[in-house]
């Protein structure tokens, strides 16, 4: 064993039930030797050369936050568009964008941009951000085409589930009324309505701004930028959920060379898109796998597989039950249709390859639970962490039945806060807006789950204390009214569901989630302990930077 260095802190909390709290942790070659004070670690110590670091000795240390799923790199191809969108966000060099209120605004933005093109050329104007719940109702052909009908807008939402064009962008991208793709929009006469939605559809009408997009560089710039994201939300492991949407090895080979550079300090988990892991490799998916893990390390490695089976909650296109949407809307299912989902998730079921199963509605909730009963009938497993994505619109019944079948949710409770409220009156109605993320009724059934935040696809911060913050208090947008208080966690619960059973629904718990021997050094520097102070004071405890494999990265404001 190389020498130990030994981090001391006020307080540490270790997420390990049988040790819960200790004032000193000895590292060594990345990974953890020993917990405790400095005399319990004595016959160490006595044993090791060692240093004792006191640079936390004011200090908190945590278990690394884990956010199971997020989209880094991904985030960048839209960073450097003209930003639509609600809130202030950042461009590429990481400088402050400012949000656009409403509709009308976001249409007067569109317009100027057109103007700026008077007698140059017509290349598209692509855009990014737009959110039909928070500005005022969807964008359509009509309305853009009454801002041009001679330069192509191309407007991608928030939540990039759809995108809007007008008739010049159509034109370029090349459908027509008699096209048929999965999410092609239409009015009710059958035309064109101007709307792409969902994976395919998005990705017909992505073809033609394909360069625009993914220009040169984007990938690392992204990873760079929100690397340091990571940091000052105290984020050490995370797993971007759509990976190979634009290409399986120059995604991978972006995560490494920002790893190795120095400019991304996290551990990631790369879990491929199904749909494109289909088209690339089809039926010999599983030599991909055996390829990659020899490829994996303890920071990059492959994990996993998502399937997209619905829409978005932000963007209104996920899939409901009766009564549905308030103004008849139906949302839209992914690529594989239902009724081939248990044939087309067998083969990953059967390779012990986990399942990760995006579903924001309910009516997709229950599609997913009877494919997951389904395979266990088949071919019966055990902890097989069959993970339902999101989780966002469901009911008692379903956390109930989810524990039954040994599955785990990765839940999304960011949109309590954000957008319960919008949402009451333009989608989804008071009834299941309030009960969005039902992680009351999760721990009533048994059920173990985690926390994440999207980032940075939906619109909402990657904050892991704001997620257990929303878990924990349950508070509107309006910051007083509390929406379904019975579906509220305690303090410890919110918690685990941002260390130990994160890292468990990547199956990362026997080194990752918690202060063990073994496990990998990597801590959360707080000013604050979460157990202590006021609940309603959680998301603003100061997060001073993170220690990852034993190396401290210190947030920007430290």
């Amino acid at each position: 064993m190389n020498k130990l260095k030994v981090f001391t802190a006020a307080q540490i909390r270790t997420m390990d039930p049988g040790r819960p709290e200790a004032t000193a942790v000895a590292v060594s070659d990345g990974r953890i030797v020993s917990v405790g004070t400095l005399e319990t670690m004595q016959p160490w110590l006595r044993r090791s050369p060692h240093e004792i670091d006191d640079s936390f000795a004011d200090r908190i240390l945590m278990p690394g936050f884990v956010d199971p799923h997020t989209h880094l790199r991904l985030s960048g191809t839209y960073m450097g568009l003209n930003y639509v969108g609600p809130i202030n966000s950042t461009d590429r060099q990481g400088n402050r964008v400012e949000g656009i209120a409403d509709r009308t605004a976001v249409i007067e933005r569109l317009r100027a941009l057109v103007a700026k093109r008077e007698g140059q050329n017509t290349e598209p104007i692509v855009a990014w951000g737009y959110d039909p719940g928070m500005q005022q109702g969807h964008l359509d052909r009509t309305l853009l085409d009454a801002i041009s009908t001679d330069v192509p807008l191309w407007v991608i939402a928030y939540a990039p589930h759809i995108v809007y064009t007008n008739t010049p962008m159509i034109e370029l991208i090349g459908v027509n009324k008699d096209s048929r793709i999965h999410g092609l929009g239409r009015f009710p006469d059958g035309s064109l309505n101007g709307w792409f939605i969902e994976t395919e559809a998005t990705a017909v009408a992505s073809r033609p701004v394909r360069k625009q997009l993914y220009r040169a560089g984007f990938g690392l710039e992204a990873l760079e930028l929100q690397g340091q994201v990571a940091v000052t939300s105290g984020v050490t492991t995370t797993a971007d959920m759509i990976y190979g949407i634009e290409s399986f090895e120059g995604e991978w080979d972006d995560h490494q060379q920002a790893i190795e550079g120095g400019l991304l300090p996290l551990r990631m988990l790369m879990v491929p898109f199904e749909g494109r892991l289909r088209k690339a490799f089809g039926d010999n998916f599983p030599e991909f796998y055996g390829t990659m893990k020899a490829r994996a390390t303890d920071r990059l490695a492959l994990h996993g597989v998502k399937f997209v089976n619905d829409g978005s909650y932000p963007s209104m296109t996920l899939r409901l039950n009766f009564p549905g949407y308030l103004d008849g809307e139906e949302g839209l299912t992914g690529e594989v249709p239902w009724q081939d989902m248990v044939e087309r998730m067998l083969p990953f079921w059967k390779n012990g390859i986990q399942i990760h199963s995006h579903a924001n509605g309910d009516e997709t909730v229950d599609m997913t639970l009877n494919t997951l009963n389904a395979m266990q009938n088949i071919a019966p497993r055990f902890d097989h962490r069959f993970t339902i994505e999101h989780y966002c619109i469901s009911t008692p019944a379903q956390a109930k039945r989810l524990a039954a079948l040994g599955g785990l949710a990765s839940v999304n409770p960011y949109f309590v806060h954000y957008r319960s409220q919008i949402h009451a009156d333009s989608g989804f109605g008071p009834d299941r807006s309030e009960t969005t993320a039902r992680l009351g009724s999760l721990v009533e059934a048994g059920a173990t789950f985690a926390l994440h935040s999207d980032y940075n696809l939906v619109v909402a911060p990657m904050h892991p204390l704001t997620a257990a913050w929303i878990a924990v208090n349950r508070l509107g947008g309006d910051g007083e009214t509390v929406v379904a208080p019975g579906e509220r966690i305690s303090v410890e619960r919110a918690l685990r569901a941002i260390t130990v059973d994160a890292a468990f629904v990547l199956r990362k718990d026997d080194v990752l989630g918690s202060i063990e021997p073994g496990k990998f050094a990597d801590f959360t520097i707080l000013d604050d302990d979460p157990f202590e102070v006021d609940p309603l004071n959680l998301k603003d405890i100061p997060i001073r930077g993170t220690v990852l494999g034993g190396e401290v990265n210190l947030a920007a404001e430290s």
